[in-house]
């Protein structure tokens, strides 16, 4: 348990002494440095130093006087204030990093990759729709399962950057002799999802230039989808997902005309 949260307290950029200090003033709320220093383990030698760095970091105050006393910062306040810092790093890690791998996959000549396994087929899937910076069309015939979860996260970070995703789907069906109620799967996650007379495939297309289509092999009158012989067929040629993307939105646009 001290372990795991003198770790977790590294990760806000603490050290080993820093967190040893602060882990101990949870239990002090205020104390000297001599007594930080017997409480915590951490050398007198060392303690001033670690405790003057916690001020500057914002995990502890110092109150004037002689000697020197000094308050823990409660954790519910340090932690809402580095969690928040650790989030907008991350997202600009991952937006920079981002745009380097979008900026090189422009210079590569546009080629169809194969796709096989349905982890490997989703995650593929869920890079796609990560990538959208306007709209996500998907024609889904049929979903792994298991699947539907993943794409309900991956949605609702897109809608919070208003990003617009349609889908047109069938009613249901059958994977691994599993029923899947494919639209009740999707009701209330805020997308715009319509049923529609969908074949056993699934298209999922992102601002009409990079699309995945997944098909795989059906036994018995159910048509169940056979999930291990499932292939997925990534394609960024940008002419040809237009023109899928622009037949999505004519179906799309005559559906919500007939609704």
């Amino acid at each position: 348990m001290k372990n795991k949260t003198i770790g977790s307290l590294k990760m806000f950029g603490l050290s080993t002494y820093e967190s040893m200090v602060y882990l101990s003033m949870t239990y002090m709320i205020s104390g000297t440095a001599t007594e930080i220093s017997l409480n915590s383990n951490v050398p007198r030698t060392k303690i001033y130093d670690v405790l003057k760095s916690l001020s500057n970091k914002g995990f502890i105050e110092i109150e004037r006087g002689r000697p020197l006393k000094y308050h823990i910062v409660p954790p519910s306040d340090v932690f809402r204030r580095y969690k928040q810092k650790l989030l907008d790093e991350l997202e600009e890690t991952e937006m920079n990093l981002n745009y380097a791998y979008e900026s090189q996959l422009s210079k590569i000549p546009a080629p169809i990759w194969l796709i096989h396994g349905t982890d490997r087929i989703i995650k593929k899937e869920l890079e796609i729709i990560s990538r959208a910076k306007s709209t996500v069309s998907i024609r889904m015939g049929f979903l792994f399962e298991g699947e539907s979860k993943f794409l309900k996260d991956k949605f609702k970070n897109l809608l919070k950057k208003g990003i617009e995703i349609n889908i047109l789907a069938a009613e249901y069906c059958y994977i691994d002799d599993k029923k899947i109620d494919v639209l009740a799967e999707f009701e209330d996650c805020g997308v715009n999802i319509l049923k529609a007379d969908i074949p056993f495939v699934k298209l999922i297309i992102r601002d009409g230039i990079e699309m995945i289509h997944i098909f795989s092999k059906f036994s018995g009158k159910k048509k169940n989808v056979v999930s291990s012989s499932a292939i997925g067929v990534w394609n960024q040629y940008e002419d040809i997902a237009k023109n899928y993307d622009d037949r999505f939105f004519n179906i799309l646009n005559k559906k919500m005309k007939k609704n």
